[in-house]
């Protein structure tokens, strides 16, 4: 047993660089996480109407697919995966999970290129969600485990800077592959076979990571470990869990309601010199995320603060979210750099799935960690539902749906990144019994 112990803390021993390995291919995993994840928004409604895809002609019922139903079965999936992976990664380990999740999601990216019915869709892309959850929350509990408290936001800051850009990337793929005429395939098919195929090139990467000593350490003892179920031990617990869940509510307000209905939003606001392409929305979104999750870090770092640098985020996303609704007569330009605003102030992602990471104890930390997350995307569910619930009603405009939904969520975000416990620095090895 003690020489499991030495192996174990030498092979992982907590590390102050930060651009090792792990980080790296870490990052290299959300990238492809976020391009996957964000793929069906940029050619969903292209593979609903293609006639290799679901061929469905009404645009009303496309409509309704690509802005509901199907995006929707995704993100269910999250929410169930989250569950899944969490519970394995504190059982089994945070390095296996990364192997599970990410041949699921590779596997259902690449049978998404060949659906033909709504129901195949449906079931594709729960999968696909099921496997997508346990990418972020497996990657953010090792590498801050793996690095030294000091250094760790560092680390979770570079992981999803980098994988942010993969939106960015699916925007491109989308782009471009109609250049390569490749089987007689269409751009959505071979963007969804590229999404498969890299996750499977990512899967051989994975052999050059270790697993946490913390972990190994944790299972030299009897303690409970995945059980979903500690999380609600107490009032105290089960408020920190919900607490942290909600921090996060805006970010997906802003990506699945105003930047996935842009084209509803650009309509209003009256774009003087063209239309919208709703590919470079989530573009300039990610790019934007992608800048602010850099910043978001670097603040956290130098001030050694979480909570006040994703309060400061909050409120700067508030009066972005405001403009946005009410300005009018803009550039295309200008618009596309309204969007890239929205991604930057939603940019406290990183920061706050690391809140979430170093709230609890090692074995139940990867639990905590990845289902905070896929809580926050899979609300997305009732978040959309309320929002077209509202606009639904003659009396509620589309700004007005808007921000009674964005309201409410910014009001819970602010209210429970107060209540939490400032992490910045904490020691992260001990167990919750």
């Amino acid at each position: 047993m003690h020489l499991h112990y030495f192996r174990a803390m030498n092979k992982n021993a907590q590390t102050n660089k930060i651009l090792n390995t792990t980080v790296i291919i870490a990052g290299l995993g959300y990238f492809v996480d976020i391009y996957d994840l964000q793929l069906f928004n940029i050619i969903g409604k292209e593979s609903i109407m293609s006639p290799k895809g679901l061929n469905i002609n009404d645009l009303k019922l496309a409509t309704d697919l690509f802005d509901n139903n199907l995006f929707y079965w995704q993100m269910a999936g999250m929410l169930i995966g989250g569950l899944i992976w969490g519970i394995l990664g504190d059982l089994k380990g945070r390095k296996s999970i990364l192997f599970g999740s990410i041949l699921l999601y590779s596997i259902a990216n690449i049978a998404n290129a060949f659906v033909d019915t709504i129901p195949q869709y449906q079931f594709i892309r729960l999968i696909a969600g099921i496997g997508l959850a346990g990418e972020l929350g497996a990657a953010i509990t090792l590498v801050s485990e793996i690095m030294t408290k000091e250094n760790r936001g560092y680390g979770t800051m570079i992981i999803v800077t980098l994988g942010a850009l993969g939106a960015v990337f699916a925007a491109f793929v989308k782009k471009f592959s109609g250049q390569f005429n490749l089987l007689g395939l269409e751009n959505w098919q071979i963007a969804y076979i590229i999404g498969g195929l890299m996750g499977l090139l990512l899967l051989l990467l994975r052999f050059g990571t270790f697993e946490s000593g913390l972990f190994e350490k944790s299972q030299l003892n009897n303690s409970s470990k995945g059980n979903f179920f500690i999380l609600f031990k107490d009032r105290q617990t089960i408020l920190k869990y919900i607490y942290c869940i909600l921090v996060g509510l805006p970010v997906w307000f802003v990506i699945g309601t105003l930047v996935k209905l842009s084209g509803r939003f650009s309509d209003q606001i009256g774009i003087i010199d063209g239309k919208i392409d709703p590919a470079y929305c989530i573009m300039f979104c990610y790019i934007g995320l992608s800048a602010g999750d850099l910043f978001c870090g670097w603040l956290s770092q130098i001030f050694k603060t979480r909570k006040k640098v994703v309060l400061g985020y909050l409120i700067a996303n508030i009066l972005v979210v405001l403009a946005f609704l009410y300005i009018k007569n803009l550039s295309l330009s200008q618009f596309y750099f309204l969007i890239f605003l929205l991604g930057c102030c939603t940019g406290y992602w990183a920061l706050f799935v690391t809140i979430a990471s170093e709230q609890f104890g090692t074995n139940i930390r990867a639990t905590a960690t990845t289902t905070v997350p896929n809580f926050v995307r899979g609300a997305v569910i009732p978040i959309g539902m309320s929002f077209f619930y509202f606009l639904d009603n003659q009396f509620y405009t589309l700004n007005t749906s808007a921000i009674i939904v964005g309201g409410s969520c910014f009001g819970l975000a602010i209210y429970s990144i107060l209540q939490l416990e400032e992490t910045f620095g904490k020691e992260l090895d001990y167990e919750e019994i």
